[in-house]
């Protein structure tokens, strides 16, 4: 550690003797003063980051999505056109570049997307916002002259919708899940931007009912209810369906899976198997006391009985 001595003229003290006193004192003091600023340094003052991160996941198809960002506050500033300039490629966010992970091929408004990290631009604009998946996810935030378009996968246009809600923070989220898909939506200020992320579901789903179900030997009841639910869910073949799920209940009876094949009985308009099978049902309902599904075969028993 350097020390600064503190030394007065002598002219100024005729005695030594005080002269001697003054500069030890400005040694003592001086180190004092850079003990106290090292130390302060070294410590830190923590106060809360001007930018919070935040890592959001949702679980979409077979997959997951994750989005790692951090959130600046508008902090009473005009932000878009001013803080984030129109037609500039924006971080999407604060510090560095917003990045989102997909753990299986996806399609993003349509465009094929492999599964892996990328990071996540934009380009806003008053009325259209261009959406970019860039493949570089080591540029530090809007990546400046080491930004390169080249290294863009893909590159689409989205309308801003005006934001209900005002959102203080910039805000990333998950909404209008569905089995197979999910918007996900850019927030700031009265400024909502969605994009829609599509998995493929249904090619796999049945891939597998094919291998287990299909091709399987020694299928369980389990794995026959499970293949007749989807292709209920999705309008296939529902005279497989009824066959999958009779095998099923025939086996090892529950009183959801009973109900389940009153209702595909009831789609392929066989009304009087439908009501008897949903009797059924209830009656294994009432058994493990379980209101819900007793409520369901009422009504469905009701609705039945008007279309024989």
């Amino acid at each position: 550690m350097r020390y600064s001595v503190i030394l007065l003229p002598e002219k100024t003290y005729p005695n030594k003797s005080i002269n001697m006193k003054k500069a030890l004192f400005g040694i003592v003091l001086s180190a004092a003063l850079m003990l106290g600023a090292g130390n302060v340094q070294a410590q830190g003052i923590k106060m809360p980051a001007a930018s919070p991160s935040q890592k959001i996941e949702q679980a979409v198809g077979l997959g997951t999505i994750s989005v790692e960002y951090s959130r600046p506050a508008v902090k009473n500033r005009q932000i878009f056109g001013d803080l984030v300039p129109y037609g500039k490629v924006w971080r999407t966010g604060a510090n560095a570049s917003t990045k989102i992970k997909f753990s299986e091929d996806v399609t993003v408004e349509g465009n094929k997307v492999p599964a892996g990290e990328y990071a996540l631009y934009t380009i806003p604009d008053k009325n259209e916002w261009t959406v970019i998946i860039h493949k570089n996810t080591k540029h530090w935030g809007d990546g400046g002259q080491d930004y390169n378009q080249a290294e863009d996968l893909v590159r689409f246009k989205v309308k801003p919708e005006q934001n209900p809600r005002k959102a203080e923070s910039f805000t990333i989220n998950f909404a209008n899940l569905t089995a197979d898909a999910a918007d996900v939506e850019i927030m700031w200020d009265n400024v909502v931007v969605p994009f829609t992320v599509k998995a493929d579901v249904d090619s796999k789903v049945m891939a597998q009912i094919d291998e287990y179900v299909v091709k399987g030997t020694n299928v369980n009841p389990n794995l026959y209810a499970a293949a007749a639910s989807y292709y209920l869910d999705k309008g296939h073949d529902l005279k497989q369906a009824h066959a999958w799920m009779k095998k099923a209940n025939e086996k090892d009876p529950k009183f959801w899976n009973v109900h389940a094949q009153a209702k595909i009985e009831a789609q392929l308009k066989n009304y009087k198997a439908a009501i008897k099978t949903a009797e059924k049902s209830m009656e294994l309902a009432k058994a493990a006391n379980n209101q819900d599904y007793v409520r369901l075969n009422e009504k469905a028993i009701a609705e039945w009985k008007k279309m024989k």
